[in-house]
């Protein structure tokens, strides 16, 4: 897998960031979500490397980047502490302005960015993800049984810790099979990845925390209520919802629409497959990514 791309670890003001890149042109941050890393991107990577110059790290706490301690500080994982990790990450690279793909968590961490940081971002890229805000606001029994990982993770610690922990691999092995739609879509050299990463129990406690972070990010979200981003942006979502009924929109909620609120410029379609768009549909996938940021 990246066996175009350079592996680096990069010193940020708070952590240490993991990551590979490669490619040239423009700079394109792809940003993984959970539970896995930046080996999601394995597929889809050297599709936009052939005019892109692509930046894939692990997110703070998650594969083999920084995993800080908390110590009694509730934003050490918020969005906003997570995305300047990133952006000290493309400084370090050179690249001062850039565009952004993420994908579920990544894409939190990605709108949060464009938010706090608009003339670096230069579009937006969101992948089977509705806003926070949106989703808590409008959140039903549909919407919290999909989330089900959500309210157990932001339970008091240690409690959602110890029962991941007591088995990970049956708890990892249960998302990726719910979440996903087409069967070997996950290949073995990242499952084997992903299960190393995720049976680390400085992972797990981590990744807890990120969740366990929504109070801040909703904070943050609140501050910004009704400021539209300027960058445009793409959202792309599994239109294959027979195993994950209610993701991210519950009954109630459209995720073009939901983005439409949040961004002067938006377009965006269904892509037929699961939660992992990259690594399901990773052709299709990256040729709407092109599509898209060849026209800006």
């Amino acid at each position: 897998m990246f066996d175009a791309f350079t592996a680096a670890q990069i010193e940020t003001s708070e952590t240490v960031i993991n990551l590979v890149h490669g490619g040239n042109g423009p700079p394109v941050l792809l940003l993984h979500g959970y539970p896995q890393t930046h080996v999601m991107w394995h597929k889809a990577a050297p599709l936009l490397a052939d005019r892109y110059a692509v930046v894939a790290p692990d997110l703070r706490g998650y594969g083999d980047s920084g995993k800080p301690a908390v110590n009694g500080d509730p934003e050490t994982y918020s969005k906003r502490r997570t995305a300047q990790d990133q952006l000290e990450v493309m400084t370090a690279l050179g690249h001062q302005s850039f565009h952004v793909v993420g994908h579920d968590r990544g894409a939190r961490v990605a709108h949060r960015m464009a938010l706090d940081a608009p003339d670096r971002v230069r579009s937006l890229t969101t992948l089977d993800v509705a806003p926070s805000q949106a989703a808590f606001e409008a959140m039903d029994s549909s919407l919290a049984f999909a989330w089900f990982h959500w309210h157990l993770m932001r339970q008091p610690e240690p409690f959602p810790e110890t029962l991941i922990g007591n088995n990970a691999k049956f708890y990892l092995d249960f998302l990726l099979e719910r979440w996903a739609s087409v069967a070997g879509a996950i290949t073995d050299a990242a499952y084997a990845e992903y299960l190393r990463c995720f049976s680390n129990p400085e992972t797990i406690r981590a990744s807890c925390a990120d969740y366990r972070a929504i109070d801040i990010d909703l904070s943050h979200d609140e501050a910004d209520r009704g400021r539209k981003l300027a960058c445009p942006l793409l959202a792309l979502w599994g239109a294959n919802m027979s195993k994950r009924p209610g993701w991210q929109t519950g009954r109630g909620l459209d995720m073009l629409s939901v983005w439409q609120e949040r961004a002067e410029n938006v377009r965006g379609r269904p892509i037929n497959c699961g939660h992992f768009l990259a690594e399901e549909a990773p052709e299709e996938t990256a040729a709407e990514i092109l599509k898209f940021l060849d026209t800006l």
